[in-house]
């Protein structure tokens, strides 16, 4: 093309380079770049990291200035410029002089719209008040610190990447902050078990996060402004910042007449040309196509803002430059945490109707013997078929960076699992493992593939079928820190000579901490003619899935939001902390390995002393509250680390100490259930069931006689030896089968006592049973006397738990217990 002259309207990453690009190619070429604002080159991502603190000087944030831009590329810069209006027949803009109020009109030869994308301000009634304000330029940014000067607190409404970025800012310069999100999770484009892990880092450094909770209105207020909330809330902050996301700044687009795509941003060809032959657009306020799913997306995002104007540029000088498409690949701090994602997440898959399948892996950054050492959380879907990688999700304390960056090529180059495993990446013990997470993620998708191992996910373990049971392969001491309801615990160890136990006519769910173990017991049963499939990244992406972090850490002292612990603050603690002996270190280490150094620490001071230990495992910090209060010992604080992890003060307690921790905590009924008598077996159920409704935990633990009431009715194939085949036919078989302790007559007591349950509208006792599953009740069967008695797992009814003493008395506490 013979260019003559070109307009471009908007700077920062694609505007300024499509402007710098021109200029290389075409050195006599008339350029001139309109931007409304006074900067035409910042860096808008690292606005939140000024306002906190992090970069000290406002001038870093200044990519390049008009002068700079003159002087380097000769192009006419014209800052505080704004463009009200293109006529396309005459090819002219109309520009208007915010410092003069004149306008006049630019002819072009070829236009470039880089005109961004501006902050979402919904119609919120008051969202015009003067405190409540938004990012997104280098103004907007003084306001804001501005605004914030001498204040004390502030709320970010919005869990996207700027709302997290600016929750961060703000805990940093010690303000009281809120994050408002609508959706049940923050950073949207993540897959909800991923953010998680989020949600745990914000609360141990102190914000109020607010999930599934929206602003309905802004009231002025002295000094601030009160937010309403739709759970019923009113919360007075001294500043309110906007967050809720970004909308293509498409207006002068509309108003010319240009097309639009299906996604409300501006329509574009991969050469970033319009509808119109003689302008083009790039960045934020452009509609781009996923590079997964082909479908059409908005993906605001720098890297493709920039390649956009480079090939805006390209194209208008004569070259043949084409877009490919969007992988959406990005990266977020959060505080001491990093998510980072790229191709396609399991809610988009789901969406847009993509075969896909999922493993997790959960290793280490570099070799855990070198100091620093932190897990990765990391996601990957694949094609189930071809093994194709469609994404990558991965969170931590170190290296998601690069093994995002890796995966992000391995998508754009249409790498498939196989090649993941023979990939050969930079290793020394500071910087990686001779099998690199991204390697040992390649491992567990082609064991897949290849049939070596079936794999099953959480959703499963939270509701198996009658034909299947869930076993913990993991040693006793992790479980005491949890385990998935229902699962019957046998260490790796321990399971080739328990395999007469087990059921072949069953598909046996196997699941260890990260899915390592899990793999090798799954093995076992496989080749020994069993059905079983893994769950894929173990007990870890469970409590992933299942959320089970912590819910708010305090200021300074945090403590554990867990049920012990509240019982102990409430009641006053049974000791003061108390004074620390020791502090072990277990960096590196992933569970069970900080747990397992903790017991043997404890094991070695006196009740009443204390002891610190730091861990960077990053499921640590809701693992140690489940674990003292399972193991009877004091959780002081659970904090965030300098130089990351987190750091946690636990007291050794005598058994004393522990009778008096548990005291005006939490609502506990327990009911030893010893008999079958129908009678009181209705006695337990109907009074677990009147507990449970008042907000009693309840527990009901069975023993002897009693776990023939959780007997399955009907045939169940196992293996037994005589003796528990004799016991099996004495005893009766589930709920049906009981008859009353007095006036049975025979069996006509127990059918006159049902008829009149019926005619009185009582529910049967399977329907109590039932009920108090719904409820919440915790059945808990005694493994002792189910060896003794002869009884399998596989012929208790679904939802069962298996537990000894040491189980229900965590679960008694010093609360309401009964003996039947």
């Amino acid at each position: 093309m013979n260019m003559k002259k070109l307009l471009i309207i908007g700077g920062v990453a694609g505007g300024a380079s499509a402007a710098a690009r021109a200029r290389r190619l075409d050195e006599n070429a008339e350029i001139i770049l309109f931007e409304r604002g006074p900067d035409i080159s910042f860096a808008n991502c690292g606005l939140p990291y000024h306002i906190g603190g992090a970069i000290a000087e406002r001038d870093k944030l200044l990519v390049t200035t008009p002068a700079a831009m003159v002087a380097k590329f000769n192009i006419d810069v014209r800052v505080l410029s704004e463009v009200v209006s293109i006529d396309r027949d005459k090819k002219e803009l109309t520009i208007k002089n915010l410092k003069t109020g004149e306008e006049y009109t630019e002819a072009y030869d070829a236009l470039v719209l880089s005109p961004g994308a501006a902050p979402i301000r919904p119609p919120i009634p008051g969202i015009d008040q003067p405190n409540v304000l938004t990012l997104r330029n280098l103004e907007d940014m003084d306001r804001i610190i501005e605004a914030l000067a001498g204040k004390k607190s502030a709320a970010v409404i919005g869990g996207g990447y700027i709302g997290l970025e600016m929750a961060e800012a703000l805990r940093e310069k010690k303000y009281d902050t809120t994050l408002i999100e609508l959706a049940p999770q923050v950073m949207g484009p993540a897959d909800p078990e991923m953010a998680s892990l989020l949600h745990q880092e914000l609360r141990l450094f102190g914000v109020n996060l607010k999930l599934e909770t929206s602003v309905t209105a802004f009231e002025e207020a002295r000094n601030g402004v009160d937010l309403i909330l739709s759970d019923g809330d009113r919360l007075h902050v001294d500043v309110a910042i906007l967050a809720i996301g970004v909308k293509p700044e498409a207006t002068l687009a509309i108003d010319a007449g240009l097309e639009l795509g299906v996604t409300g941003g501006i329509k574009v060809d991969d050469h970033m040309l319009t509808s119109d032959p003689s302008i083009y657009a790039v960045g934020d306020a452009v509609e781009v196509t996923d590079f997964t799913t082909g479908q059409p997306a908005l993906i605001p995002l720098a890297g493709p803002a920039n390649r956009q104007g480079r090939i805006a540029a390209d194209n208008i000088f004569g070259g043949d430059s084409s877009y490919k498409n969007t992988q959406g690949t990005a990266i977020c701090k959060v505080f001491n945490m990093a998510i980072g994602m790229t191709g396609l997440s399991e809610k988009m898959a789901k969406r847009t109707g993509v075969s896909y399948e999922k493993v997790y892996v959960h290793p280490a950054s570099h070799a855990s013997y070198y100091p620093g050492s932190h897990p990765i959380s990391l996601k990957l879907l694949f094609d189930p078929q071809t093994g194709k990688v469609l994404g990558a999700q991965a969170v931590g304390a170190d290296g998601v960076d690069k093994r995002i960056d890796v995966l992000a090529v391995a998508i754009r180059a249409g790498l498939t699992v196989h090649d993941l495993e023979e990939m050969e990446l930079t290793y020394a013990p500071p910087f990686g493992s001779a099998k690199d997470p991204v390697n040992y993620a390649g491992f567990v998708a082609s064991n897949v593939l290849r049939g070596d191992v079936a794999l099953f996910h959480v959703e499963e373990a939270c509701n198996p079928a009658d034909h299947q049971k869930l076993i913990d392969v993991r040693n006793p001491e992790e479980v005491e820190g949890g385990t998935i309801p229902g699962a019957k615990n046998i260490p790796l160890g321990q399971l080739r000579e328990k395999l007469a136990d087990l059921d072949k006519e069953r598909e046996y769910l196997i699941f260890c901490q990260v899915g390592l173990r899990g793999y090798l017991a799954c093995r076992i049963l496989t080749q020994n003619g069993f059905k079983c499939r893994n769950l894929t990244g173990g007990y870890k992406t469970y409590s992933m899935v299942t959320a089970q972090q912590l819910s708010a850490v305090p200021e300074n002292d945090q403590t554990s939001d867990d049920p012990g612990e509240e019982s102990i603050s409430k009641a006053g603690k049974p000791t003061a902390a108390g004074h620390v002996v020791k502090h072990i270190d277990t960096s590196g280490l992933q569970c069970p390995g900080p747990i397992m150094s903790l017991k043997n620490a404890l094991d070695e001071i006196q009740p009443g002393e204390a002891l610190t230990i730091l861990s960077t495992d990053n499921g640590f910090a809701a693992d140690i509250p489940a674990w003292c209060n399972s193991t009877g010992n004091q959780l002081d604080s659970v904090a965030p680390a300098k130089g990351g992890g987190y750091e946690a003060t636990i007291t050794k307690l005598q058994r004393a100490d522990v009778c008096s921790a548990v005291h005006g905590g939490p609502k506990r009924f327990t009911n030893v259930v010893f008999s079958n008598d129908l009678d009181r077996a209705l006695a337990s159920f109907i009074i677990a069931n009147g507990a449970a409704t008042m907000g009693y935990e309840v527990t009901l633990f069975f023993t002897f006689w009693g776990l023939n009431i959780l007997r399955k009715q009907g045939p169940v194939t196992l293996k037994k030896t005589m003796i528990e085949k004799m016991f099996g036919k004495m005893m009766p078989q589930g709920p049906e089968k009981l008859s009353l302790s007095q006036l049975h007559m025979g069996g006509m007591g127990t059918a006159m006592m049902k008829d009149v349950m019926k005619k009185k509208n009582v529910s049967t006792l399977p329907e109590l049973i039932k009920s108090a599953q719904k409820n919440g009740v915790k059945m808990v069967a005694c493994t002792m006397t189910m060896d003794l008695m002869g009884i399998k797992s596989e012929e208790l009814i679904d939802g069962i738990e298996e537990g000894g003493v040491a189980m229900y008395i965590d679960h008694l506490g010093n609360n309401a217990n009964l003996f039947i």
